[in-house]
């Protein structure tokens, strides 16, 4: 294969960074867009000059020419269009969250599996050189056993699309949990290397939104629609090992400025990842070193592999049994705030 043709599925905000970056790479080519708004669609097709332009994802999936998919659409359905797209033949790039529940989720892995085609979530953190830089210092073990982490993605203004499908509970299956919170804990369990949970005690608030504070400049708001989902959650987490990992994430609260932030412990060294630092004892003497790295586009990386993968039949870095872990830790976040219980992940 000399170069991947791919489709993309939802011209929104994060579809037009798909488009672009594609762009960017030399064995890639965006051969066709879709979208069902025309509007959206019509924008798409004119700023970045792809011709072939669908408002049914379905059609855009029945031509035979197309050999990935970038889904850029509602949580709700990336299963959905997902599995479609397995089921036509393509490999597919999902935008994260991997699905709105766990078992929309292994639906995915299963049918990526019979199909024999590449499923790789959109978990750009990943993809961040800074985020490799920790992931080399932890995997060569100078934080010995990590026993503690905490992490969290916290915004003081920045509710999505207000009324929109990204605060409908039935499209987005939660608030800052599934949109940003995914992002924290992924680069978290994936830095430790450790996706079992064993249980999570959660408690989500909605203190912003059913008001109409908060509002952000991402996504499209619509005015008089539900707000139904969290606007802040704080997570406590078990992991099988005993290990210990905290989340917090917020669309909107009373802090000094936005931040994103994920810190290590173990029983060698500890690493943060917003700093950059590592510390550690070295004969007998505290030890700060700042780890150096260069600065990178994590969605251009991200695309990069993805392509890269379809040609020379790689893994992707975001295996799917992995996300599926985080996807099982972030359901169980939900019930337990729902129920005011810890809750035993499966």
């Amino acid at each position: 294969m000399a170069k991947v043709r791919v489709g993309v599925i939802g011209c929104g905000s994060i579809g037009v960074y798909h488009i672009s970056s594609y762009q960017k790479v030399p064995n890639a080519e965006v051969v066709a867009i879709c979208d069902a708004d025309e509007a959206t669609l019509g924008m798409a097709k004119q700023k970045y000059g792809v011709n072939q332009t669908y408002k049914d994802y379905r059609e855009l999936l029945a031509k035979k020419d197309i050999d990935a998919v970038s889904v850029c659409l509602p949580n709700r359905l990336h299963s959905i269009v997902s599995v479609a797209a397995f089921e036509a033949g393509k490999n597919v790039l999902c935008e994260k969250p991997m699905a709105i529940n766990a078992k929309e989720a292994q639906r995915m892995i299963d049918v990526s599996k019979k199909a024999n085609k590449k499923l790789q979530i959109g978990l750009t953190f990943r993809f961040q050189n800074r985020s490799r830089v920790l992931k080399e210092h932890v995997d060569a073990g100078e934080l010995g056993e990590v026993y503690y982490a905490k992490c969290g993605c916290l915004r003081r203004s920045g509710i999505p699309g207000m009324g929109s499908w990204f605060t409908t509970k039935s499209e987005g299956g939660a608030g800052p949990l599934y949109d940003i919170g995914v992002h924290a804990l992924d680069l978290t369990l994936w830095l430790m290397n450790n996706f079992r949970t064993k249980s999570v005690l959660a408690s989500t608030y909605a203190k912003f939104g059913p008001y109409g504070r908060g509002k952000g400049d991402w996504g499209k708001p619509v005015p008089g629609g539900p707000f139904d989902v969290e606007d802040l959650a704080a997570v406590l987490m078990k992991m099988q090992n005993n290990a210990t990992v905290f989340l917090e994430v917020s669309w909107a609260s009373h802090i000094g400025e936005d931040k994103f932030y994920s810190q290590l412990l173990g029983d060698k060294g500890g690493v943060e990842f917003d700093t950059m630092m590592l510390y550690t004892e070295e004969k007998g003497n505290f030890v700060n070193k700042k780890l150096l790295y260069r600065e990178n586009d994590g969605y251009l990386t991200e695309i990069e592999h993805f392509v890269d993968c379809v040609i020379n039949d790689k893994e992707p870095i975001t295996k799917p049994e992995q996300v599926l872990g985080v996807q099982k830790a972030l359901d169980a976040a939900q019930k337990s705030a729902e129920t005011g219980q810890e809750v035993r992940v499966e």
